[in-house]
C-alpha cells in the first residue's frame, strides 16, 4: 500500500527538525525558481510544534518571508480568534512571529454562516493566487498534513461525499461523528502539489500507520486514496513507526 518516499526520525524533536529543515529547502528552490513559495498549512499538534520551530533563528533566518504565501488545508467554521481554528493556531505559534505580509495570508473564513459559502471564496482565493500545474489544477509548493485515528487527512474523513470529489477545489462537509461542519481542499489539490508532507508522531498513531501501509481496505482510509503527480514525503517518528513491518524501517 506505500505510496512515497517514508522517512522515520528518532524521536518526535528531531522529525520537526527534519520537515523544519524541508520548509527551508523547498522554500529556497521555489523562490529561486518562480520568485514565490506557496504553502498549504495543517492543524495538529505535530504542524503545531514545526510551527513554533520555524521560528527559530535556525531555521527563520534563512527564510526569504516576504516571498512566502500561506495557505491553509482545512478549517473549523469558527471565527478566526477561536481555539479549535487552524489559522488562529498558526497565527499564535509561527505568522505573529515572522514577516509575512498580512497580504500573503490566506485563509478560510470559517466564521461564515453558510459553510459552502466559504468554500466558494476559498476557491476563489486559490484560483486568483495559485500558479497551475500541467494538468490545469492549482498547485501549492509545499502541502503540509497529519494522518487522523480514522485514516482521514485534512478534513477528508471516511464515507464523506467529499472523498469523490473531482471538480471542485474546496467543499464544505459535513463529518457526522463530529457533528460539525469543516471546509477543506478536495484530493486533486492535495495530488497536483509538487510536495505533500504527510507528519505523524506518537504510538497513538501506531495503529493506522501500520494499517495505511499494509492493508487494502474497502473503501480505502482517505490518507490511502491521495494518488500524488509530484512529491510525496511521511516523516514518522519511532513511535508512530512502531508496528511497520522491518523491511519498511530500512
Amino acid at each position: 500500500m506505500f505510496i512515497g518516499d517514508l522517512r522515520i526520525h528518532a524521536d518526535a524533536a528531531a522529525l520537526i527538525d527534519a520537515v523544519a529543515q524541508r520548509w527551508v529547502e523547498l522554500a529556497a528552490t521555489a523562490i529561486n525558481a518562480r520568485g514565490k513559495f506557496h504553502v498549504a498549512l495543517s492543524g495538529g499538534t505535530t504542524p503545531l510544534a514545526l510551527y513554533r520551530r520555524l521560528t527559530h533563528p535556525k531555521f527563520a533566518s534563512r527564510i526569504a518571508w516576504d516571498r512566502i504565501h500561506v495557505y491553509f488545508g482545512d478549517e473549523r467554521t469558527v471565527p478566526p480568534d477561536h481555539s479549535e481554528s487552524n489559522f488562529h493556531m498558526a497565527k499564535e505559534a509561527l505568522l505573529d512571529h515572522v514577516p509575512v505580509p498580512v497580504a500573503q495570508i490566506h485563509r478560510i473564513e470559517g466564521e461564515l454562516a453558510d459553510p459552502h459559502v466559504a468554500a466558494g471564496k476559498y476557491i476563489r482565493e486559490l484560483t486568483a493566487n495559485l500558479p497551475l500545474s500541467a494538468q490545469g489544477v492549482v498547485q501549492f509548493d509545499l502541502l503540509l498534513l497529519g494522518v487522523g485515528g480514522d485514516g482521514h487527512t485534512a478534513s477528508l474523513f471516511p464515507a464523506t461525499p467529499v472523498l469523490h470529489e473531482r471538480a471542485r477545489l474546496v467543499e464544505a462537509v459535513y463529518v457526522e461523528k463530529l457533528e460539525a461542519w469543516r471546509i477543506t481542499v478536495t484530493l486533486p489539490v492535495i495530488d497536483h502539489a509538487r510536495h505533500v508532507l504527510i507528519l505523524v508522531s506518537g504510538d497513538g498513531k501506531a495503529a493506522i500507520i501500520r494499517d495505511v501501509f499494509t492493508t487494502r481496505r474497502a473503501p480505502p482510509y482517505p490518507v490511502q486514496l491521495i494518488n500524488p503527480q509530484g512529491v510525496l514525503e511521511w516523516h514518522i517518528d519511532q513511535a508512530a513507526a512502531a508496528l511497520l513491518p522491518k523491511e519498511l524501517h530500512s
